[in-house]
């Protein structure tokens, strides 16, 4: 008889053990789902609001350049299928503590017409802002509605899109600093190839 409870004792002191294992096993499952639920990147004492890891961006007050002159002109590809030619002032290239580049762009039709324009592009959002247009006695009006745009990137009006890939920007940032920005210009080194447009 004794060996019968201590077979029964033993049976259920395994139960009651195995019982506890399986009770801890689903209040830790419990809790791994409870944490894999929560959305990233948000804090739930927050009133579900996204983490700012970074300042809110904000533009930096922008200054109108010098007219442009003929000296400053630097040329560069915009499309095979473009029917002007696409110049920036080099003196007017600016990179803000924004991280905007801002520039002179000026193209020229092979019928004499020239158009000129003061811009920025944002390397991180893919978009430009045009703040001014130039007049032909070298003075500016700036524009009635200084917006962001996303930049065109096909076709023969793509000299932003030309300019954020070849001279300002590599994957979403700014590729260097002002003065690499420059160079690429003064040796005619873009930072593609222009066959991978």
């Amino acid at each position: 008889m004794p060996q019968r409870s201590l077979t029964l004792s033993t049976a259920l002191f395994s139960t009651r053990r195995i019982a506890r294992i399986l009770v801890a096993g689903i209040l830790l499952c419990s809790a791994t789902v409870s944490i894999a639920a929560q959305p990233m990147g948000y804090d739930e004492n927050e009133d579900d609001v996204p983490f700012q890891d970074e300042k809110a961006w904000q533009e930096s007050a922008v200054q109108l350049p010098a007219a442009p002159q003929q000296e400053n002109l630097v040329s560069y590809f915009v499309s095979p299928l473009a029917t002007a030619t696409s110049y920036v002032d080099i003196s007017s290239l600016s990179v803000g503590g924004d991280n905007v580049v801002r520039f002179t762009l000026v193209t020229k039709t092979s019928g004499g017409a020239t158009n000129t324009t003061y811009e920025g592009i944002r390397c991180e959002t893919f978009e430009k802002k045009i703040y001014a247009f130039g007049r032909p006695d070298g003075s500016w009006s700036p524009a009635r509605q200084p917006n962001w745009k996303r930049i065109i990137d096909y076709g023969s009006n793509r000299q932003e899109a030309a300019l954020y890939k070849d001279y300002f920007c590599e994957n979403a940032i700014l590729a260097g600093n002002l003065k690499s920005i420059v160079s690429r210009f003064n040796l005619k080194k873009p930072i593609t190839s222009t066959y991978d447009h």
